[in-house]
């Protein structure tokens, strides 16, 4: 299965392609920048998104479902948030196709809508929309929804699972009574989003807010959670956004405060999408195929029996089975590999997978009562006892996670530098790596530094430390420390 993969150090793109396709997350759709999700890959966004989804219903948040499709007036009446998507968005302007003698397939000139309609490119507007019905008082407030959908960007240049023209993504949409309210929540899923990311994922982040020109169209204030991948580049892997009371603002949504006074409501919203899938792989991949977390892996143990006949099949069975059902008493997700391929082509292709362990039981492991282990993470094999087998695989799989975590922040940590000198950060930026640095607080150094290193402000670092810095670029006291690197 990995015969041809393209090395990491030597085609990182080119390996990241090959192994979305070998490994059976994804394909890509007959519309151009589209994404086919295949049955492996959408089990690890299911184990993903229900991890979350557990996470947000502890805290209170319900699940709701808006439409897909938004009139165009909509988007018009938050100026900066249409201005953010206007190039993005996809409009249907038609109801109908009739047949034609000619080209066989029309649109129906006589079906053009009276106004225009946006597909979904992300629905603050459709859902403040209802607000205004939902809303009357204080009483109403909190409204705590989140919605798993789909959404369309026409993206022009796409890569499967970290930009397509439609992808699929949770996004919550908050209304509160006061601002500090707001502020809380907009924090409270920042921390929700790292714990996602580094107790699931394994993958390291930094927390942190975008600047100005970064933010999202129509928001007070973004937060993210920045991850380094594998080449060093940068993945914006969540953001949690206060919209103030922009929305509000925008669709009159008010309510009568606890001292009879009406007030416009305060919001949020925040969104993680199927791009945690390629952080996955950007980030714990390695020339082999994937290299999965066991939380979030669909299968966390495969067996391979290694037999000759049906009578070899029969005693394997028997001697497996105990371990089998005492895994799944403890949600253990495991399948058994009974193919007549060779297993020199089973370890390959599950090793392409990325299953964290991989069981192999032969004639000589049932005379010896033992069973040998494989390792994903470290491709070290162990022998274990068939009496102690479940007790260590349950712990092995922790270690698995935990090891997992520690490499990517060994990684990360070794390649984010602290410097004052622009000629090292643009030596950096070259080499790879994330660069943390004073920077001015303007828009004209932030630009002038994108410009001439293609490397933006991922984010300013909640522990930021800028006291005594000095931007990196103008030489200006330092009115943040910033982390700047080139990213997806």
């Amino acid at each position: 299965m990995s015969k041809d993969l393209p090395k990491r150090d030597k085609d990182f793109s080119g390996w990241y392609t090959q192994v979305v396709n070998r490994a059976g997350l994804a394909d890509y759709g007959p519309v151009k920048g589209t994404m086919v999700i295949k049955p492996y890959g959408f089990q690890l966004w299911d184990n993903i998104k229900e991890s979350f989804d557990r996470m947000i219903k502890a805290t209170g948040h319900v699940n709701a479902y808006f439409p897909l499709f938004i009139p165009k007036s909509f988007l018009a009446k938050e100026a900066e948030h249409v201005e953010g998507f206007a190039k993005e968005c996809a409009v249907v302007t038609h109801t109908r196709l009739k047949s034609d003698d000619t080209h066989g397939i029309i649109v129906d000139p006589e079906s053009k809508l009276e106004e225009e309609i946006i597909v979904r490119p992300t629905s603050e507007t459709i859902i403040w929309s209802m607000y205004k019905k939902w809303i009357q008082s204080y009483r109403d407030l909190p409204v705590l929804i989140n919605q798993w959908a789909n959404v369309v960007r026409w993206e022009m240049r796409t890569r499967l699972f970290l930009r397509t023209s439609e992808f699929l993504w949770q996004e919550g949409h908050t209304a509160h009574e006061s601002a500090e309210e707001a502020q809380e929540e907009t924090l409270n899923i920042l921390e929700l989003y790292r714990k996602l990311s580094e107790d699931y994922l394994a993958v390291p982040v930094f927390t942190g807010i975008k600047t100005e020109t970064e933010k999202f169209a129509g928001a007070d204030k973004t937060y993210c959670i920045e991850a380094m991948m594998g080449d060093k580049r940068a993945l914006q892997a969540g953001t949690s956004h206060n919209l103030g009371q922009n929305f509000a603002k925008a669709f009159d949504v008010t309510f009568q405060t606890r001292d009879n006074k009406e007030e416009l409501v305060w919001a949020t919203s925040w969104g993680v999408s199927t791009r945690l899938v390629g952080a996955v792989i950007l980030t714990h991949g390695d020339d082999k195929g994937l290299r999965l977390p066991p939380r979030i892996a669909p299968i966390q143990v495969v067996i391979v029996p290694i037999f000759k006949d049906d009578k070899q099949v029969i005693k394997i069975k028997d001697y497996i089975d105990p371990i089998i059902l005492a895994l799944e008493k403890k949600n253990i997700r495991i399948h058994q590999d009974w193919s007549d391929r060779s297993p020199g082509y089973k370890f390959n292709e599950w090793e392409m997978k990325g299953v964290p362990l991989r069981i192999e039981v032969g004639m000589r492991d049932i005379d010896d009562s033992t069973l040998i282990v494989a390792r994903r993470d470290t491709s070290e094999k162990i022998k274990l006892s068939h009496k102690d087998a479940t007790n260590k695989i349950i712990d092995l799989l922790e270690e698995i996670q935990d090891s997992l975590f520690d490499q990517a922040k060994k990684f990360r940590d070794k390649n984010t530098y602290r410097v004052s000198s622009y000629d090292d950060l643009k030596r950096i930026i070259i080499e790879g790596g994330f660069v943390r640095c004073g920077w001015d607080g303007t828009d004209e150094t932030e630009a002038k530094v994108k410009e001439e290193t293609k490397a933006t402000i991922r984010c300013i670092p909640m522990d930021e430390k800028p006291k005594d810095l000095l931007c990196v670029y103008s030489g200006n006291p330092a009115k943040h420390e910033v982390i700047y690197a080139k990213a997806y």
